[in-house]
């Protein structure tokens, strides 16, 4: 049978909403190549695409899982070795009143699960400015407003207070941290975090702890502090997971950790552990991974952390001997988030750099920044030359464009 169909199916209107700068810009870079160029990618935060391998104690650990036969479903909140590790490594960094665990097929879907079971179409979550783009994606999804507060370029990217304070409005659920934070590379002070912890109790508002970063602090002398181990009477969320500090962006395994009064946690903690008992559980063979990872060696965190210290010294030194580019220097995780002095809209900035000089960065903009201002986020992985060649091309698009 023929049939001469004339309509279109339309998607749902708050998908007007959603986007993800990280990916979208690399729909231009794809096109670039096509044409022959070799692309330097700065703007994916994969350490497995550079020189980071995954440890190999917990290759083997997955390999052991799938040969003992772990490849059925799981339990829908975590493996039984894997929320006892978390718990352990929890508390012995001083989380108190844990009152549940929850493993997700990375964190991405442990910060959805949480979303949705906290919001109603119109209320909102306090969000940083910049912000990693999934928070926006999927309040869009729900239906839910952002509400951004700004961090303070000035002050090293660490929370407005003054501007979080008077962002508070009714509909508001929670506030969001992102320490250390995508894009800035800030690690946020104990009195920064004091003080987020006093509006959060005087509001009656969640705290959620983006901390997926936690193992990777350049900067020896601004330890990373969880906002949980400080307000031990308040309700937080604290996501975590494999993707970064474990070298296993793939294997998609992250958690949430929360802390605070069971009364105030139960009735919520619930709502979520329904919708991780609705789609099954987690990876089975990687959720046997997270014991051995936390718990067996540590070595790779400092080979790490000094080949990153070595990359963000020479970001920061192209930074200060480059025209139009400023930059407060990244203390934790692998992102840089220099000022652009240019006259045009930063988006179109990094599209014609990646399209004349070949270099991917992502447009400031894709995360939020104050009004006025342009800049740029930098994934600094790359091994040194690569960076170098980078940032020699980027020095010479501006020198030619402006």
């Amino acid at each position: 049978m023929t049939t001469n169909l004339t309509f279109r199916i339309a998607p749902a209107t708050r998908m007007a909403n959603v986007s993800y700068a990280i990916r979208d810009l690399a729909v231009v870079a794809d096109k670039v190549a096509r044409q022959g160029h070799k692309i330097l990618y700065l703007n994916i935060g994969d350490p497995c695409k550079y020189d980071f391998p995954t440890p190999p104690h917990m290759v083997e650990a997955a390999a052991r899982a799938m040969r003992d036969g772990f490849n059925g479903y799981g339990e829908s909140l975590g493996e039984r070795s894997a929320v006892e590790a978390i718990r352990a490594r929890a508390e012995a960094s001083g989380f108190q009143g844990i009152q549940g665990i929850m493993v997700g097929l990375g964190s991405g879907e442990v910060i959805d699960n949480c979303l949705t079971a906290l919001l109603n179409p119109g209320d909102n979550i306090l969000t940083p400015c910049p912000e990693y783009p999934l928070y926006g994606a999927v309040l869009g999804k729900l239906g839910a407003q952002m509400n951004p507060y700004f961090l303070s370029e000035e002050n090293g990217w660490e929370p407005d207070l003054e501007d979080l304070a008077a962002r508070i409005n009714p509909r508001t659920k929670a506030i969001l941290l992102i320490n250390p934070n995508n894009p800035t590379g800030a690690v946020y002070s104990r009195a920064t975090l004091l003080r987020v912890a006093e509006l959060a109790r005087r509001h009656n508002l969640l705290i959620l702890a983006d901390e997926i970063y936690d193992q990777l602090i350049i900067d020896e002398d601004c330890p990373h502090i969880s906002i949980a181990t400080l307000a031990p009477d308040l309700p937080v969320i604290t996501f975590n997971g494999l993707s970064k500090a474990y070298l296993a962006p793939g294997w998609r395994i992250g958690w949430a950790i929360a802390t605070g009064p069971a009364d105030t946690l139960g009735d919520y903690l619930e709502a979520v552990y329904k919708l991780l008992r609705a789609r099954l559980s987690a990876p089975n063979p990687f959720m046997h991974v997270i014991a051995p990872a936390l718990q067996g060696p540590q070595d790779h965190l400092g080979v790490v952390r000094e080949k990153l210290r070595r990359r963000r010294d020479l970001t920061v030194q192209w930074a200060a001997a480059t025209p139009r580019v400023s930059l407060v220097a990244p203390r934790g995780a692998f992102y840089a988030f220099p000022r652009l002095d240019i006259p045009e809209e930063d988006k179109q900035f990094v599209t014609a750099l990646v399209e004349q000089k070949h270099v991917l960065c992502v447009h400031g903009s894709g995360f939020g920044e104050r009004p006025g201002t342009r800049h740029m986020r930098i994934v600094f992985l790359p091994e040194e030359e690569v960076l170098s060649a980078a940032y020699q091309g980027i020095t010479e698009f501006i020198a030619h464009r402006y």
